[in-house]
């Protein structure tokens, strides 16, 4: 399930991935000097997504560039899509190329190694603060295992959540990253319209919120799929035509 930690406790755990251990060492012991408990060090990302599937830790600490297949980009996108669980990004490099990368799974910031404890700090209560307004009115989701990961639409589509795709007969429908976002955030809520106010801060991860820029995505939305699967309630939100 998604965690939502509360910033007046000190009940706050963190998974830190790296795999340089010192790097790794010095990190855990600057956060339990700050208050922090920390869940685990794992050096790799299928190791990160194992342990975040047994531990739930509130906030994740994930390097780039890691050893064995996958990257660190990897593990945060599958770690978000099904825990919904924030990640700050740390890496050597700061190249355009490897931000604008690592920016396309939607981290909650991105420290460049090695950082300074006050850095380090900053980031995580930012995160978290962001993290909190974002789901503060959320109830808490039930592990992905235990619900419907394809919900069925309207007029043959479907959405599957585990893998974030929109399908229309079977045959998959390219969306941007904002409309699968849209779509991720009303399958949370299949049989209840979502406010506004959730859907754009979910999308575009701003507290102050443009119901014009949601408007201008739902129809655009429209307009891609010939259908419109997405039912404006008065005064209420938006929600999902279900089949």
């Amino acid at each position: 399930m998604t965690k939502f930690p509360n910033l007046l406790t000190k009940e706050i755990s963190v998974l830190i991935v790296e795999d340089e251990t010192l790097l790794a060492l010095g990190m855990e012991y600057s956060l339990e000097e700050f208050g922090y408990e920390v869940s685990g060090i794992e050096t790799t990302a299928d190791g990160a997504i194992k342990h975040v599937y047994e531990n739930l830790p509130d906030i994740i600490l994930m390097d780039i560039n890691l050893k064995g297949i996958k990257t660190g980009i990897e593990a945060a996108k599958q770690i978000w899509n099904t825990h919904k669980i924030p990640v700050i990004f740390l890496t050597s490099y700061c190249d355009d190329k490897t931000i604008k990368e690592a920016m396309l799974s939607e981290p909650y910031g991105y420290l460049i190694k090695p950082c300074r404890d006050e850095e380090l700090k900053v980031a995580i209560q930012t995160a978290l603060h962001k993290h909190n307004y974002f789901y503060k009115n959320k109830n808490t989701l039930e592990n992905k295992k235990n619900i419907n990961l394809r919900i069925n639409c309207e007029n043959g589509f479907s959405y599957d959540k585990a893998k974030n795709l929109l399908f229309k007969d079977e045959e998959i429908v390219k969306l941007t990253g904002n409309e699968i976002k849209l779509f991720d955030i009303l399958t949370d809520y299949p049989n209840e319209p979502v406010s506004f106010e959730r859907i754009y801060s979910y999308i575009w991860r701003d507290e102050i919120s443009d119901m014009g820029r949601l408007r201008t995505l739902i129809y655009r939305v429209k307009n891609k799929l010939g259908v419109n699967l997405i039912e404006n309630i008065f005064e209420m939100g938006y929600k999902l035509k279900l089949k």
